[in-house]
């Protein structure tokens, strides 16, 4: 194993994928500037500076993807991508189907999502649930360094397009890596069990996962186990793990920064609701930001992303142990 940041890791994906395979390509504003080793490792033909028009830049992929190559792209910030939703979804997302299964169409859109770095609403805006929502899309959102470079190469490696949202305050966030290539991938569709508990089952994704483990740390301390399931894939959506274990533990608790309706938690918590409701000891809750656009404000910012301390005040009332308020 060895530590790498979360930027560190997507960047050494990209280049275990781009020797791995030809077909690789990577496009985006900038994206032969800032990384010149692989301009200089792979030529300019498959690392470019693109236009900045990222509605050009996902129909170009689009075009790439139907002759057989392999496109990376990178629209930078999840708000960009509501200039390339038509090649997105209405052209990526449904050539496969509309082809009968004969073609494929693979394609990975990066960009960096999420509250955290003071850039403002129209940079800072969780849009997950937009694609989750789209036919054809599969959606991922890895929350270390060791699921950014393991999603990513299997996300490269699927025959269907992925929307690649890495939390931008992750970026930094060192963590453990497998040295091997092939040993570092990580399956799309599979969740992971962060920490195991039997009291409640608190379901996160990106970094929402690290505020869920905060919380899980302190309801140790008060005698409560709190079992953290990280999504990592939120289309394929892993219900399976999260059925087992809150059939175990009988309350749900899920947490994400995406704002509360119809997000991703809404669709954990009907899936639960449907198939597991006899197991429930609590109604389902959700821990969410406001539905309002992102500040810019630091302090405002901590306010609208979702704390540990009211995922703690959540499950503390689910658990009947919450103090009542002052009069």
């Amino acid at each position: 194993m060895k530590s790498l940041t979360a930027q560190q890791a997507l960047h050494e994906a990209l280049r275990e994928e781009m020797a791995r395979d030809d077909a690789v390509l990577l496009m985006g504003e900038g994206m032969a500037t800032l990384r010149p080793d692989l301009v200089e490792t792979f030529g300019a033909e498959r690392v470019r500076n693109t236009p900045l028009s990222e509605a050009a830049i996902a129909g170009c992929a689009v075009g790439a993807s139907a002759m057989g190559l392999r496109p990376v792209i990178d629209l930078l910030y999840a708000p960009f991508f509501t200039y390339a939703m038509d090649a997105l979804v209405n052209s990526a997302g449904k050539l496969r189907y509309m082809s009968g299964g004969q073609f494929s169409f693979p394609l990975v859109a990066l960009a960096q999502t999420g509250a955290g770095w003071g850039v403002g609403a129209q940079h800072s805006h969780n849009l997950e649930a937009w694609f989750v929502h789209s036919p054809g899309l599969k959606v991922v959102m890895p929350s270390t360094p060791a699921d950014v470079k393991g999603l990513l190469k299997s996300a490269i490696r699927d025959d269907n397009p992925v929307v690649f949202l890495l939390d931008m305050t992750l970026g930094f966030t060192p963590g453990e890596v497998a040295e091997e290539p092939e040993a570092a991938l990580v399956p799309l569709g599979q969740a992971a069990v962060r920490r195991a508990g039997r009291d409640v089952t608190l379901v996160s994704y990106a970094k929402s996962v690290g505020t869920c483990l905060q919380a899980a740390e302190a309801l140790a301390g008060e005698g409560v186990e709190a079992e953290v399931i990280d999504l990592r894939s939120l289309k394929p959506l892993d219900l399976d793990t999260v059925l087992r274990s809150v059939r175990r533990t009988g309350r749900l608790v899920v947490v994400h920064e995406a704002g509360p309706l119809c997000g991703v938690g809404a669709e954990v918590a009907c899936a639960v609701a449907e198939r597991a409701f006899d197991a429930l000891k609590a109604p389902v809750r959700r821990v969410t930001s406001a539905d309002v656009p992102t500040p810019a404000s630091f302090a405002l910012e901590q306010v609208f992303v979702p704390q540990a301390g009211q995922v703690v005040a959540v499950v503390q009332e689910l658990m009947g142990t919450k103090a009542p308020a002052a009069a």
